[in-house]
């Protein structure tokens, strides 16, 4: 039998760079697996596919049982196959060129075969598919098979159970000690910063403290590559990793914690002992309990986000309640006057508010106070601030002090006791329900309409900066009249800003176009008037500001 030849090779894989190989012996075996001759790394290759033959006569291929099968020059191998140079082997979706042969000085054979002083690393996403519909090629394949297939179920089983975070994480520890058997075994998990912090670990006696290793969260929790280390002292790769060998680490396998989402963190186990602890075959089984481990964590947080949801939808509710509560639930009629006030939240509780309500002027007379507000942002904290403003504005109110002066008040103390970011736009009226004349302050809200009985609109402008904003501010009073007939419209900005698909805000304009359309009929109809307007014209956009309406209407006049 002559000497056996040395084959090269150009291989381009499905994804990467094309590269070339000589390989030589009497038998070369192709796949994806670790321990083949040559090992390339495609999730579609069996573990091992292929096998080159060196014989007599030249090389001969053949499929060792392949799912995929092997083909020479387009045509499916069937027993064993002459090649040689120019000859174009296809084996999954990997393209294999013969070249020709080469002398034998050249480069060993490429032997993945977990050599004490090797590294790999592999993508858990490609070797998760890989472990799925492969067909055993023996019976050991088979037996490994049904016995990883056998451990991810045991482990699915286990981790279904309800449980808390730490105790799935323990769980999760019981079965790779029970199965892998290391020494040292830690769980990181992200942390919302992106940081990684060891969430679970244990150890077998006198093996010391838990591993940290930089280096290796960053390949396998950031990048998603499973690894496995067989001697950390004799691998260049490791020679500035300092923690490992403070540790005592001789090998270790590690998988990162995948699902459909993406990488929550890791699983590293170690090992002290001088001799190979992990294998191949105990990396793949990693990568799938931390796959069975990460979608359980995920359905998890998932579960815990959906009580928190719960949760704060039940103290929304009741915030949302209590600032109902806060609203007049019956308006004044004083005679000759219609009035309305209503409130629409866009996220359950309101950072507006308003109140209508009868007091005794300084002169003896009865007037109805008209208010409304609109505080900064939106949600909880605006419904907080709001409850605050009402606090403070309620006390001047009833004591019979002018728009003006109980404007000025309050915003030296919203000042005082909010941020600078928080304040508050007020339209603050007086209204003498005798004589029709009103005096008013605007502290920075948008402008009042009011309506005259002949169509004619007048905006009522701002008197001073919004409450809160500055810490000396000061209001002018201002004063106007309603005749019969006439219509008084406060508002705040969650109708003129509403937008619609393109983007463009409702605007004032409209708003004055629909206020006086419907200025004869009762404020009611004209407040629902307002509301299918905007509506219409947001077109199902939602819209994203509190809407609140407060409407006085002397009755009377032609109309």
């Amino acid at each position: 039998m002559l000497a056996p030849t040395m084959l090269r090779l150009s291989i381009q894989p499905p994804q990467g760079e094309s590269f070339e190989r000589r390989v030589e012996g009497e038998s070369v075996v192709l796949g994806r697996g670790l321990d083949c001759d040559l090992s390339i790394a495609d999730p579609f290759l069996s573990r091992r596919h292929a096998r080159l033959v060196a014989g007599d006569s030249g090389w001969r291929i053949e499929d060792l049982g392949s799912r995929n099968g092997t083909r020479v020059n387009g045509e499916l191998v069937e027993g064993l196959r002459p090649v040689g140079a120019g000859d174009v082997i296809e084996i999954s979706g990997c393209r294999i060129e013969v070249l020709g042969g080469g002398s034998s000085s050249s480069v060993r054979p490429e032997r993945a075969d977990l050599s004490p002083d090797a590294t790999y690393f592999r993508s858990a996403a490609e070797l998760l598919e890989s472990q799925t519909g492969e067909i055993a090629a023996d019976e050991d394949e088979l037996r490994r098979w049904a016995e990883r297939l056998s451990v991810v179920n045991e482990v699915h089983r286990d981790l279904g159970r309800p449980l808390s975070l730490p105790e799935l994480l323990e769980r999760t520890l019981d079965r790779v000690f029970d199965h892998l058997q290391p020494e040292r075994g830690v769980i990181y998990l992200r942390r919302e910063d992106g940081t990684f912090e060891p969430a679970a670990h244990r150890a077998k006696a006198g093996a010391g403290e838990i591993l940290h290793s930089t280096s290796l969260l960053r390949e396998v929790a950031e990048n998603g590559l499973a690894a496995l280390v067989f001697d950390v002292e004799s691998d260049e790769r490791f020679a500035e990793a300092k923690s490992m060998l403070d540790f005592g680490v001789r090998s270790l396998v590690a998988a990162p914690l995948l699902d459909a989402e993406g990488s929550l963190g890791m699983i590293a186990l170690d090992s002290r002992l001088p001799v190979r602890q992990f294998r191949e075959v105990d990396m793949e089984m990693l990568v799938s309990i931390a796959s069975a481990a990460a979608l359980r964590i995920r359905n998890l947080a998932l579960a815990e986000e959906a009580a928190e949801r719960r949760r704060l939808q039940t103290e929304l509710d009741l915030a949302r309640r209590i600032q109902v509560a806060l609203l007049p639930e019956d308006l004044p009629e004083p005679e000759g006057w219609s009035i309305y006030g209503g409130n629409l939240p866009s996220r359950g509780v309101s950072g507006d508010f308003y109140e209508v309500v009868e007091r005794e002027s300084a002169e003896g007379r009865l007037e109805v106070v008209l208010l409304i507000a609109d505080v900064s942002g939106k949600g909880m904290a605006a419904s907080l601030l709001t409850a605050s403003l009402e606090a403070l504005l309620a006390p001047h109110v009833e004591a019979g002090l002018p728009p003006e002066e109980i404007a000025t008040r309050a915003s030296h103390l919203l000042y005082r006791r909010t941020p600078p970011e928080k304040y508050a736009t007020v339209f603050l009226a007086a209204l003498d329900p005798e004589t029709g004349r009103v005096r008013y302050a605007c502290a920075g809200h948008n402008p009042a309409l009011l309506l005259r009985a002949d169509g004619e609109v007048e905006r009522l402008v701002a008197t001073g900066p919004p409450l809160g904003l500055l810490p000396l501010a000061t209001y002018r009073p201002a004063e106007t009249a309603l005749e019969p007939g006439s219509v008084l419209v406060l508002y705040t900005d969650g109708f003129v800003e509403a937008e619609d698909p393109d983007g463009e805000e409702y605007g004032i304009d409209r708003l004055e176009t629909v206020c006086r359309e419907h200025r004869t009929g009762p404020p009611a109809d004209l407040a629902e008037a307002i509301e299918s307007d905007v509506e219409r014209y947001a077109r199902g956009v939602p819209i994203a500001d509190d809407r609140t309406l407060v409407i006085a209407r002397r009755e009377g006049g032609s109309g």
